[in-house]
């Protein structure tokens, strides 16, 4: 649910938020968060900047999130829905019937106190059930799913994002992206039912500046608003169209529109079937 607030300020004036009065008032699992040095846009290898616009930010523990999903054939229940801060969808404290705790992405609709299950075996169609594709018939919403067989969820992990299975055939399940482009995958390879949760997100109005600030986000100059020897987009006076033979450029010349960026020879290419769609 979307909360707009009273305009009692500039900043909240514009302000939408996401209402989630379903979530679990409670501080974290102390033995599943750990402190986290943040590199925000730094490269691992030399630490120079190599995504611009981003650093600082509020402070934050990381929620260790159980991707594998390896416990099988032991129930767990949901205790909590909790806000994460490393994300953008929520997650889900699970308490398993021997007593160990996890946390997962928490899926659309899912409450309090309910019972499931990750198997490789068929189990019951319930949303946060595990299982492998070849057990999820088709049509079915799915997220959180493995690329290779017993690496852990990887795809379809972001608020509001689901994935649908089209076919089983041949050893390999074709499903279809949250972009449209359709992929074949180990039809043994792991999914989660449902739709990631915090499906809103995207309707969220930041209102001002300082909030895009405690997310880590820093301020973006325009290139027109730059001079020419700053920028190719720079120069002009008003608001100067790019004016560009070839259309528009980065900083560095490179084309910035319409450019596909996936490496054409990479091995994993031929297990898309139908590439997404401008």
């Amino acid at each position: 649910m979307l909360k707009k607030n009273n305009p009692t300020s500039p900043g909240r004036r514009e302000l939408i938020s996401v209402k989630a009065e379903y979530l679990t008032k409670k501080e974290p699992e102390k033995k599943l968060v750990v402190s986290r040095f943040r590199r925000q846009g730094r490269s691992k290898a030399s630490g120079r900047i190599t995504t611009r616009h981003k650093g600082g930010g509020h402070k934050r523990l990381y929620r260790l999130i159980d991707f594998l999903r390896d416990k099988f054939d032991i129930p767990a229940r949901v205790v909590s829905i909790e806000y994460d801060p490393n994300r953008n969808c929520f997650i889900n404290l699970l308490n398993y019937k021997d007593g160990e705790k996890r946390y997962i992405l928490a899926p659309e609709g899912i409450k309090i106190g309910e019972e499931i299950l990750s198997s490789q075996k068929l189990i019951a169609l319930k949303i946060g059930n595990r299982l492998p594709l070849k057990n999820i018939p088709v049509g079915t919403q799915i997220h959180d799913v493995e690329l290779y067989r017993g690496g852990g969820g990887i795809l379809i992990r972001s608020a509001g994002s689901f994935a649908q299975v089209l076919a089983v055939e041949g050893g390999k399940a074709q499903i279809k992206m949250p972009s449209g482009e359709v992929r074949a995958l180990d039809e043994k390879c792991l999914a989660t039912l449902g739709q990631v949760s915090n499906i809103e997100y995207s309707a969220q109005v930041i209102g001002k500046a300082g909030r895009s600030r405690w997310l880590g986000i820093r301020p973006t100059v325009r290139g027109s608003a730059m001079n020419p020897v700053d920028h190719p987009h720079g120069g002009g006076e008003g608001k100067a169209p790019i004016g560009l033979r070839r259309g528009p450029k980065t900083p560095w010349g490179k084309q910035a529109r319409g450019v596909r960026t996936r490496n054409r020879k990479k091995p994993s290419g031929r297990f898309i079937l139908q590439r997404r769609k401008k």
